[in-house]
Order: C-alpha cells, then sequence, then structure tokens
C-alpha cells in the first residue's frame, strides 16, 4: 500500500522547513541516531560537516530535488556529540517521486525512503523511523522533553574501545555523592550558572524544568564487557541521565562538570543548590568533553 498522506503544510516560519520551490509538499518524520564524532553538530553550516548538511544532500539526490531541503530537529547536538533518538521534521515533495525497476513503477513509501538514505549516509548516520507527520507536528516546538545521557569510564586506564563515547576520569569517584547532588536538579531552577550564554544574548535567569536526573553504572548489555573489564582494572562505567523539558546549550556537559568534582570530594550537594540559586558560572570547571554525551529520545504529546 502506498502511504497514507498527511495534510499538505503551509510554508513553515524561520524556526522550521520551508517547502521553498517543492510546490505541493508533505511534511515527514524522521527518528535518527548518528556518531557525532565526525560532525561539526547537527545543525548546517558552511564549509562544515554537519548531520543536517549529510542527511539533506541525501534526500536531494534520493528525491530528485534542485536544491537540499531544510531539516529542523529536536536538539541541536554540538559538535562531537552523539544521538540515538534524534527526531527531525522536513517538507518533501508530494508525492514523492516514483520507484522504477525496468517498465515496472509504483510509489515510495516510507521504508523505501529510509532503506535510500541509509545506503547513503550510514553507518554514520542511521534513519531508524521515516514517516508522515501529524498536521501541525513541529520537530521543535512539538516536543515535551528530551532525555541526555552521559557515559563516564571511571578507572585507573583510559579503555581505547570507550574513548569515542565516554570520558575517561581516572580519580574514583563517590557515586552516591553525585547521586544526592543531582537530586537537587530535579524540578524547576534557574540554570544560568550551567548554560553558555549565545554571544548579545540579555542577562537574567535561565529557567528549566528538570524531570529526572540520576547517576547509575552503566549495565553491560548495553556497553559490551565494560563493567567486566572495569572490575578488573577496579573501575566503572558510570551513566548520568537527565531528562527535561528543554535545555539551554552546554547544560548536561556543564552539570556532569560539577557532579564530578563532587564524587570526588571537592563542592558538595549544597554547593550544586547554591550556585542554581546564584547564576554565576565563577568557580565552575569547564564543561565536561562532548564524546560523552548522546541524546537518547524526544518526548512528544499525543
Amino acid at each position: 500500500m502506498p502511504p497514507r498522506r498527511a495534510a499538505r503544510q503551509p510554508p513553515a516560519d524561520a524556526g522550521g522547513s520551508s517547502p521553498g520551490d517543492l510546490g505541493a509538499a508533505a511534511r515527514w518524520r524522521l527518528v535518527l541516531a548518528y556518531d557525532g564524532s565526525a560532525f561539526r553538530g547537527f545543525a548546517a553550516q558552511p564549509n562544515q560537516a554537519t548531520v543536517a548538511d549529510v542527511l539533506a544532500a541525501a534526500l536531494a539526490r534520493t528525491l530528485r530535488m534542485q536544491e537540499p531541503p531544510q531539516i529542523t530537529c529536536a536538539g541541536r547536538t554540538d559538535a562531537g556529540v552523539h544521538a540515538r533518538g534524534q527526531v527531525v521534521h522536513v517538507d518533501l515533495p508530494d508525492p514523492l517521486p516514483a520507484l522504477r525497476r525496468g517498465k515496472a513503477a509504483r510509489a515510495m513509501e516510507p521504508g523505501d525512503l529510509r532503506n535510500a538514505l541509509n545506503r547513503q549516509v550510514a553507518p554514520s548516520v542511521v534513519v531508524k523511523e521515516a514517516g508522515l507527520a501529524p498536521a501541525g507536528f513541529d520537530a521543535r516546538r512539538s516536543a515535551t522533553a528530551r532525555r541526555y545521557r552521559y557515559l563516564l569510564w571511571n578507572a585507573p586506564s583510559p579503555d581505547p574501545l570507550l574513548a569515542p563515547i565516554a570520558w575517561h576520569v581516572s580519580t574514583p569517584l563517590a557515586l552516591h555523592a553525585m547521586a544526592a547532588a543531582s537530586d537537587a536538579l530535579v524540578g524547576e531552577h534557574d540554570f544560568a550558572a550551567f548554560c553558555r550564554r549565545p554571544p548579545g544574548a540579555p542577562a537574567g535567569p535561565i529557567l528549566r524544568r528538570v524531570r529526572s536526573a540520576r547517576w547509575s553504572v552503566a549495565a553491560a548489555a548495553e556497553i559490551e564487557d565494560a563493567n567486566a573489564a572495569a572490575e578488573g582494572e577496579g573501575g566503572q562505567l558510570l551513566r548520568f541521565d537527565i531528562e527535561a523539558d528543554s535545555f539551554c546549550h552546554q547544560m548536561v556537559r556543564s552539570l556532569v562538570a560539577e557532579l564530578v568534582e563532587v564524587g570526588k570530594g571537592g563542592p558538595t550537594a549544597a554547593d550544586m543548590v547554591a550556585h542554581l540559586r546564584a547564576g554565576d558560572r565563577t568557580g565552575l570547571p569547564a564543561p565536561a568533553p562532548a564524546q560523552g554525551l548522546c541524546l537518547v529520545s524526544v518526548r512528544y504529546g499525543r
């Protein structure tokens, strides 16, 4: 069966995709996973390799578009940051070009589009799902929550297989202290102390509502044999999960860096609360490295 047809979308505003010269267009929703190591982040940038540029070029080739389409994501990941559940929307020609095999032709289905894209961009970028979006869907504005994961390899020696996806910290960390400090993050707070303001942005509070924040030992099933190796080396693969309605720039990496200092025996949970109330970055460490961070999932309403 051909895919169900979505309501045709009017041109979006500056925050979303625009059909441009597409004529009739339909909005599509894609779920992506990617290794951020080789990219300068998600958003398109001149003369830089980004996830959006690679995906847009593949869409243009697959659908024989004159120009690569604009892509809007749920969360703009920085250079080196990974994703397992990034959600994007893009406005594509309606109908899609027919698939031809010799003299036979049929309508292109969502699975055909997904597979055609993956043949071009995998394994660094993988389209996990592709389908027509509900009417009015916006990958960024329709999202109600995002969940990030940060991996930390806490062992005396680095691990070459974990280095691309985890921050190596050789100093032993007190997981219970880090967990206690994470509890202070839950709820609505001013996270100005833990956010990087864009140049020219006005001063003032940066309110965000954190739904959950917790540390745990990553399951060996998630990272094969990691914890088995850690036991022999006196280390652990630690995992920090945080979900919030939205995040500001470098918020998770800044929080992780301070929580690691807590684990080393420096600041305490009370100091974390004091930083939240002060809204001042003075005395805080630099953000944790990008490679440990991964956008795990995006939540939407019904």
